[in-house]
């Protein structure tokens, strides 16, 4: 039994799309949405941050029962940071809307409007492996600037998102080619 509501590309599976269906499959353009799904990587670091916040809350319960206020305290204010990089670390990637195309970033978020992007395209070049300093060949998605240099690569293959899943790549840059093609002009 599928689950529609787990999956953000449902409408792009090859088996579901129709001939007559556009090459867009979005129904609200003006909000922003994530064209794929985030990949096991980075859902299973903040199931592990998660993890971890449970334990320092629990630990931060048994030092409030002990009587220590500030050291309890100091406990949640860290259990309540982690909880919060785990949600911001399952909401990094890329977005798009009709208004432009959002990079969200751990500790920033950088939004362009399409009128200032000039091309979305991929690219052989080395890219960094699950974004530690190790570089490998891969293929980037990079977003050329009408001003300025361009974007960090918004995508590789080689991320948190797409590592071992190829298919998944090709999908996501396919689509934020088309909704660049759309809403460029």
């Amino acid at each position: 039994m599928p689950l529609p509501f787990l999956t953000a590309d449902r409408d792009l599976d090859p088996d579901t799309r129709t001939a007559d269906s556009a090459a867009l499959a979005h129904d609200e353009p003006d909000h922003w949405r994530r064209p794929y799904r985030p990949g096991p990587w980075r859902v299973g670091a903040a199931a592990v941050f998660l993890l971890l916040a449970s334990f320092v809350l629990i630990s931060a319960l048994i030092i409030a029962m002990t009587g220590s206020l500030p050291g309890a305290a100091a406990c949640a204010v860290v259990g309540a940071a982690m909880i919060t990089l785990a949600l911001r670390l399952l909401r990094v990637g890329v977005w798009v809307s009709a208004h432009g195309l959002r990079q969200v970033n751990l500790l920033r978020t950088t939004t362009e409007p399409w009128s200032a992007v000039a091309s979305v395209q991929t690219r052989q070049q080395p890219v960094r492996w699950l974004g530690l300093p190790r570089t490998v060949q891969g293929q980037a998605l990079i977003i050329e600037r009408t001003q300025g240099e361009p974007l960090r690569s918004l995508l590789t293959d080689h991320n948190g998102d797409f590592l071992s899943r190829p298919e998944a790549f090709e999908r996501a840059a396919d689509v934020l080619e088309a909704w660049a093609a759309e809403y460029r002009a």
